[in-house]
């Protein structure tokens, strides 16, 4: 039985054929959007809301309902509570616009 001997590069361009890139975010936001799938462990399918969710809203605003997450939920779904924070803020602060009087 042959065993082959692990030779090594033997030619310059081996090292670029093998070489792998990864696209960076092209945004901000989308960077933020990942950080927050990995830290609260966000399914797949809901992996799209995350983003629309970081892209329309503002990053103190999203920030603000990552943290209250963390704060409040500390067993159970973390992904789950964070999209109802997100709701609750959205729908507290529309309401507050139609219910002030306007100058």
């Amino acid at each position: 039985m042959e065993t082959k001997k692990d030779q090594g590069l033997q030619k310059l361009g081996d090292l670029f054929a093998n070489r792998q890139t990864i696209k960076p975010p092209a945004y901000e936001w989308q960077d933020f959007a990942l950080r927050i799938i990995s830290e609260l462990g966000i399914p797949g399918f809901k992996r799209a809301s995350v983003f629309k969710i970081c892209k329309e809203n503002s990053k103190d605003y999203v920030e603000k309902c990552l943290n209250e997450t963390k704060e409040l939920c500390k067993t159970g779904e973390r992904w789950k509570y964070f999209f109802k924070v997100i709701a609750a803020v959205k729908l507290a602060n529309e309401d507050k616009k139609i219910t002030s009087p306007e100058d």
